[in-house]
């Protein structure tokens, strides 16, 4: 081999590397059918099977599955590691828009709009197909890209353009095992599947095509490797139907 031809190729390698290092390291997937919810606490001796099985959906690719650690159970014993203050007051709110006042865990939220039992699979089945009856459920989708250190999530146009919605950045972590030493579990070990750690709002859909852009560096902290993107109608302390969503792996 001549050393033009070694030069030539050397560049053209050169020119590929710097063309894949300007693509996007990750994009979301298709489109959901669902977004869940469950509402789950450490000191709750009856959501084990309903952290397994969120475990188990989170594997369809269909679902976007969330675990929203509560605190209202951390007088009986034992002080969830995992729980955000945030995530007793949105059931709450969960509970106020749907007239029912049902709180409890494990509860499942499904898209926002209808509930379930988080440890009951054909509930689950239930709620999905009850809440894709409602016309503005998951009614655009949101693309999220990886680039050069920055999480871009693109909203499409709505069917009106006179659509209106906040747009939510939840870090996640995929698993996190956790060793129980007091109260309703004493003595167990379990795991908990795509655990919300932040809720971040990085802006306000209008029914128009908008664009998002954040740092990761901003989000990425504490065994954060999943994002997921949340748009949904009414507002964090009244929230409504789940408008569109998507999750991406960060690493």
């Amino acid at each position: 081999m001549s050393d033009r031809t070694k030069s030539t190729r050397l560049a053209l390698a050169s020119v590929v590397a710097s063309a894949m290092l300007a693509l996007p390291l990750a994009a979301s997937a298709a489109e959901p059918r669902a977004v869940i919810e469950l509402f789950t606490s450490q000191g709750c001796d009856s959501c084990p099977p309903a952290d397994k099985l969120v475990g188990e959906l989170a594997k369809d690719p269909t679902l976007i599955t969330l675990s929203l650690a509560v605190d209202y159970w951390d007088y009986i014993g034992w002080k969830d590691t995992l729980a955000l203050p945030g995530h007793g007051p949105r059931q709450r709110a969960y509970s106020r828009a749907r007239g029912d006042r049902n709180v409890f865990t494990p509860q499942v939220v499904v898209n926002g709009a209808t509930q379930a039992r988080g440890s009951d699979r054909n509930d689950i089945d239930r709620a999905i197909a009850q809440s894709q009856n409602q016309s503005s459920v998951l009614m655009v989708p949101v693309s999220l890209a990886l680039v050069e250190g920055k999480l871009t999530a693109k909203v499409p146009a709505g069917k009106t353009g006179n659509e209106r919605a906040e747009v939510w950045l939840c870090p996640i972590m995929k698993t996190v095992p956790v060793e129980i030493t007091r109260g309703a579990n004493k003595g167990h070990t379990f795991t908990y599947h795509n655990v919300v750690r932040r809720w971040i709002k990085i802006g306000d859909w209008n029914g128009t095509a908008q664009t998002w852009t954040v740092p990761v560096k901003d989000f990425q902290t504490g065994g954060v490797d999943h994002v997921a993107v949340l748009v949904q109608s009414g507002s964090l302390g009244a929230p409504g139907p789940m408008l569109a969503a998507a999750m991406l792996p960060l690493k």
